[in-house]
């Protein structure tokens, strides 16, 4: 056939604490802090460029969808307008296929729909010749899923799925600081060895449960929980660079207490179902990844209940699914059209 595919890859991540905190209005008032790990579950994206004017998409989320480019920019109307939003920023006239496909379902708290974008971003730029930095990408896809599409969220997301590893990230009106938190390799494989990441088999809108939370902040109602939130995020990268698994667990359980109290929606009878079951099966803490109401869940455990938790989780329905952590953020490539 000829040409070349321009290949993406951004990963999801696990938020372990200060989640929350990055969303506005909260960020730019007090300043928000979050500490957070990229995992080896990612959104793909493939371009194929035709030598036609049209974009046509397959998303294995979201369908097929398929545009003329030689209009102008495209409407953003609520369909597939994550690759609308950025075909519009580079002012892309150059007709292509795109292939998009992501590990983990949308609503699953894993960053899916910012790991999708960057992953676009990231594409475009392979296929475009375009260089940017790690923050540029970071930010614009801020800006391209928060700001034009209106898509509800903080801020970790972008530039998590960006940047990778263990980060601690601060967010304030002046902008984004992300910090690498080095943690030695024997103590992130004990951290892996220790680990339950589990899908509740239910996704969730997260923009509902985020309009709460940022409802109840601005009543006054849940501000001192994300205070005490954000004040975990030194005591939890503190536990993990010294290899203090047990402390690492025990600030998850303090974290899932406070953010709890962010929103009624946070959690439900069948969340605090599952938490109680690992918590009584051996795990020393977890939580709910992401905006919270559904979504996958994440546990640190003895070295010896894993075992237990995994299985006693699976007997109440939820699936217990295997992962690494992923020490780099998007990667892109071209290879051959075969």
């Amino acid at each position: 056939m000829g040409g070349v595919h321009y290949r993406s890859r951004a990963p999801l991540r696990i938020g372990f604490v200060g989640g929350g905190t990055d969303v506005e209005p909260y960020a730019s008032k007090k300043g928000g802090t979050v500490f957070n790990t990229t995992i080896s579950k990612y959104a793909y994206c493939t371009i194929t460029p035709t030598g036609e004017s049209s974009m046509s998409i397959h998303s294995t989320d979201y369908g097929k969808y398929e545009a003329s480019l030689d209009g102008g920019p495209l409407p953003l109307d609520g369909n597939m307008d994550i690759i609308k939003a950025v075909t519009n920023h580079f002012n892309i006239t150059d007709g292509f296929k795109m292939f998009l496909q992501s590990e983990a379902p949308p609503g699953s708290g894993l960053g899916g729909s910012s790991a999708v974008i960057v992953s676009v971003i990231a594409a475009v730029c392979e296929w475009q010749k375009i260089r940017m930095t790690g923050d540029e990408m970071a930010q614009l896809a801020y800006k391209l899923e928060r700001e034009e599409i209106g898509l509800k969220g903080g801020k970790q997301d972008q530039y998590t799925a960006v940047f990778g590893g263990f980060n601690v990230m601060k967010f304030d009106r002046n902008g984004v600081d992300v910090n690498r938190v080095r943690v030695e390799e024997d103590i992130i494989q004990e951290l892996q060895y220790r680990s339950v990441l589990c899908y509740t088999g239910t996704s969730r809108e997260s923009a509902s449960v985020i309009d709460s939370q940022v409802k109840k902040f601005k009543d006054g109602q849940n501000e001192d929980a994300m205070d005490a939130t954000k004040a975990l995020v030194p005591k939890m990268s503190n536990a993990l660079s010294k290899g203090d698994i047990r402390k690492a667990g025990e600030v998850l359980d303090q974290s899932w207490a406070l953010k709890k109290q962010f929103s009624d929606k946070i959690t439900n009878p069948k969340i605090d179902e599952l938490y109680n079951e690992a918590i009584s099966n051996g795990a020393i803490g977890g939580k709910v990844s992401g905006a919270g109401g559904g979504g996958f869940m994440y546990f640190i455990c003895e070295y010896d209940t894993k075992y237990a938790v995994a299985k006693a989780l699976q007997k109440k329905g939820a699936k217990v699914t295997d992962f690494m952590f992923e020490p780099n953020g998007v990667i892109s490539w071209s290879y051959p059209n075969d």
